[in-house]
Order: C-alpha cells, then sequence, then structure tokens
C-alpha cells in the first residue's frame, strides 16, 4: 500500500465529503426537497454550470477507459477523443434558454417531466424512464469498475475489496446532499481535474525524454500508432467522423447532461458557461489522451487497458504528488456516479413514483423514497460491477448510445417544432432503441459507422412522418 499517495487521495475525498454535508444542511431551510434534491434550486452560476457539466460528463469513461483505449490504438484515438469538446457548447446553445424557459413554466424538475408536459401521454413517461433505468445501469457499472480499478492500483487492495469502498464512499454523500452536493462537489471535482491532467502529462513527457524521443519510441513499436488510423488501421474516417455524433451533437440528449441546461440562474451564466465549459472539455481530454499514447512509450505492456492511468501516474511521480493527481480521475468517477444516481432516482421517484402512484406524497416521504432510491440503486450497481472487464469504455459508450437514440428528437424537436406529438415521439424513441440494440448486438460497425448513427437518422424521420400522419388524429381527441 503506499501511504504517501493514499494521504493527500483521502484527504481531497475528506473535502468533499465535508461539502456534502455542507449542501445537506443548506437544502434544509430551503422550501422545495424536489426541486433543491434533483436540481439545486436552479440557481447555478457559470462557473458552477461549465464545471458540473465537465465533471459529469468526464467520467471513469474518459480518465481510466479512454487512455486506456488510446494506449492501444495511438494518436488517432487522441483525434476522435476530441471529438468531445463540443459537448458543452452544443447542450447549452441547442437546449439553452428556451429549455430552461419551458421547463420552468412546465415546472419541470426532471427530463421526463419535461417530456411528460410537452407531450401529454403516460406511455412517453414509461418508456423514458425505463431507458433511463436500463442504459444507465451500464454507464454506472462502468463508473463503478473505474473508481474499483484506481482505488486498487493506488492501496494495493483487491478488486473486490477496493469496489466495497468505492460504493460506501458514493452512497454515503450522494444520499445526504443530492444535486446541490453534486453541483458543488463538481465545481472541486473539475477544477482538480483540469489541474491534475496538466501536472500529469507535463510529469509523462519529462519521464519519456520529450516528446521526441516518446515519438520515435512510439515509431520503432509500431508506425500506425502515430496515424490517425489506429494500432490495427481500423479507425477509418467514416468511423471517427461518427464519433462526433456519439460524443459530441448526440450528447445533447443525454438525461445527465441535458438536466443541466434546467439549472442555471441567468442568461449571463449561461453564456459563461459555454465558454469556460468548451476550453476545459478541451484541455482535460487532449491531456488525458496523450497520457495514455505517451504511456506506451514508458510502460510498455500494460494488458488491462484501464490500469494504465494510475500505473504511469505512480511511476512518473512521487507519491505524494501522485496522491493529489489521482484524485483527477477519482473526481471525474464520483462526479458522474452522482449525477447518474441522481437522475435515475428521480426517475423512479419523481417521474414514476408521484406521477402515477402517490401524487400528495408528503416532503418527508418522498425524501426517504429518495435517499433509499439512490441507496438500493447503489447497491444493485455494486453486485453488477463484481465481474469487470479489461476496458470500461465500451460499457460507457452503449450507454451513450442507447440514451442518445431514444431522446435524441423528443427532445429537440419538441422544443422547437410544435407540430411534434406524442405519437411521433413515442414511435421515435421505439424505433430509436429498438434499431440501436440490434446494431450494437447484431451488426458490427453498419457502413462502417458506430451503431447509433443509422438509428439516430431513421428515428428522426419517424419522428416527422408519424406526427404529420397523426395531427388530424390527436385534434380529434383534444
Amino acid at each position: 500500500m503506499n501511504i504517501q499517495a493514499l494521504i493527500p487521495f483521502a484527504f481531497i475525498l475528506f473535502i468533499i465529503f465535508i461539502i456534502g454535508m455542507y449542501a445537506s444542511r443548506q437544502m434544509r431551510t430551503t422550501n422545495s426537497f424536489l426541486d433543491d434534491y434533483f436540481l439545486g434550486g436552479r440557481s447555478l452560476g457559470g462557473f458552477i454550470l461549465a464545471m458540473t457539466m465537465t465533471a459529469t460528463y468526464g467520467s471513469a469513461s474518459s480518465f481510466i477507459g479512454g487512455p486506456g483505449e488510446a494506449y492501444n490504438q495511438g494518436l488517432g484515438w487522441v483525434l476522435l477523443a476530441m471529438s468531445q469538446v463540443v459537448t458543452g457548447y452544443f447542450v447549452l446553445m441547442v437546449l439553452g434558454k428556451k429549455f430552461a424557459i419551458v421547463s420552468r413554466r412546465y415546472k419541470a424538475v426532471t427530463l421526463v417531466d419535461f417530456l411528460k408536459e410537452r407531450y401529454q401521454s403516460k406511455w412517453v413517461v414509461f418508456v423514458s424512464s425505463a431507458s433511463i433505468i436500463v442504459f444507465l445501469f451500464s454507464a454506472m457499472a462502468a463508473q463503478w469498475i473505474g473508481g474499483a480499478r484506481l482505488i486498487e492500483s493506488l492501496t494495493g487492495l483487491s478488486y473486490l475489496g477496493s469496489l466495497f469502498i468505492f460504493t460506501l464512499s458514493i452512497l454515503i454523500y450522494v444520499a445526504i446532499g443530492g444535486f446541490r452536493a453534486v453541483a458543488l462537489t463538481d465545481a472541486v471535482q473539475g477544477s482538480i481535474m483540469f489541474i491534475g491532467t496538466l501536472i500529469l502529462l507535463i510529469a509523462v513527457i519529462i519521464a519519456g525524454g520529450g516528446i521526441h524521443s516518446i515519438m520515435a519510441e512510439l515509431q520503432s513499436e509500431n508506425p500506425n500508432l502515430l496515424t490517425p488510423y489506429g494500432a490495427k488501421g481500423d479507425l477509418t474516417p467514416a468511423y471517427v467522423s461518427s464519433f462526433w455524433v456519439l460524443v459530441g451533437v448526440g450528447v445533447v440528449a443525454l438525461p445527465q447532461i441535458s438536466v443541466r441546461a434546467m439549472s442555471y440562474n441567468s442568461s449571463k451564466s449561461l453564456h459563461r458557461a459555454i465558454i469556460i465549459g468548451t476550453i476545459v472539455v478541451g484541455v482535460i481530454m487532449l491531456n488525458m489522451h496523450l497520457v495514455g499514447v505517451f504511456a506506451r512509450a514508458i510502460l510498455p505492456g500494460i494488458e488491462v487497458g484501464d490500469k494504465v492511468m494510475p500505473l504511469i501516474t505512480l511511476q512518473v511521480m512521487p507519491s505524494w504528488l501522485a496522491g493529489i493527481v489521482l484524485a483527477a480521475p477519482m473526481a471525474a468517477i464520483m462526479s458522474t456516479v452522482d449525477s447518474l444516481l441522481i437522475l435515475v432516482s428521480s426517475s423512479l421517484v419523481k417521474d414514476v413514483y408521484l406521477n402515477y402512484i402517490e401524487p400528495e406524497a408528503s416532503d418527508k416521504k418522498i425524501r426517504n423514497l429518495s435517499v433509499g432510491a439512490t441507496t438500493l440503486l447503489g447497491l444493485i450497481v455494486l453486485f453488477m460491477s463484481l465481474n469487470p472487464p479489461d476496458l470500461i469504455i465500451w460499457l460507457n459508450l452503449f450507454a451513450f448510445g442507447g440514451l442518445e437514440a431514444a431522446f435524441i428528437w423528443p427532445i429537440v424537436m419538441g422544443l422547437y417544432w410544435r407540430k411534434g406529438n406524442k405519437y411521433g415521439a413515442l414511435s421515435a424513441m421505439l424505433c430509436g432503441i429498438i434499431l440501436y440494440i440490434v446494431s450494437d448486438r447484431f451488426l458490427e460497425n453498419p457502413l462502417g459507422m458506430h451503431p447509433v448513427v443509422l438509428p439516430m437518422i431513421i428515428s428522426f424521420f419517424v419522428y416527422i412522418f408519424v406526427s404529420l400522419g397523426t395531427q388530424r388524429k390527436e385534434h380529434i381527441l383534444s
């Protein structure tokens, strides 16, 4: 066990717990538990909005799985990963003011609240909630595995022991603090990620004898590592371009990201968040994926890709500094996990229980149900994570694709096209989900692209045609 690295690492986690406890006390002074627990009272400023989006999006996939895949593929994966730079820009520009205004008018606390009021359909609510729960379990499992891998590498504990420690840490402060704790800790975690990744990249370059020496080493091992096409030449232009849909433009449909566009306090905050978020995401993603590529020249032969980032950090840095820097990926993982837990918990409690089981439930009962649901979900994901894969990035990307295929057109067209109706929304969601699962499971990169692209294109036309074809029916029923 590396005590020198563990002490600063644990200290930063302790600070995060203190922030969560503070947020919990602040929440008790407000009038609306639901609004505060799930949206932070819609009071986020520009900096915190940018950092909470960045920290939520920057997950175990970005900090553990991404560098691991870059280690295997080379600079081609860095090029692919940089499509994530536009994430915050697209989310806040596409949804932006209109989404915030409409969600306040609907008194929407969750994304499903918005869809429920926009389409007036319980079936849209059920399919939306089910999609969030199913696909986000995959995303949460990726975070649990990444957090456990990090603790395992740092402490020398077994994977199973590390998994239990991570689970306990997450559940305590998320269950207590809710969204306000998530937002405040995300601001701290996002700052740690920004600084930590920069320090790590510099240390790796120094340890490798400079960029020229690292490139020469990679060239001698496999020249394809320095090309846009990957170590095996399978990163084709069509495949790389499709990632601009999956982790760039399509991110607007991720519930854990889009809900952030409900929570800011002013237009000025929105504009500031767009600028800050774009810069921070760009720096973090470039740094982390370059670290993954450069690590291959310093530590060749790592078999489990998810261990690349913690192992290279411990290799190139003094132990005390490694502990601080390793808090960056742990911050990314924790911030994503807490957001996903809150989102799935809100789907169960707010979107299903309060809408269709007990609409007049007391505030105390809602509070107990929310905390209980969050805890139960965390334990379920714990058991899902007991047998991890070597690279968690594909778990996360599977969840991304499923959520985008389900939600992108009901959200975007629901905001900007008045003729869109519940029949179009439901048809597009079912079409997108079914086609995505079929493409992902049975078709390997159809037309050379990621499996999410064709389902998104087809579901767009389904939304349009079904909505137009049912205008008369909807008019008669109304």
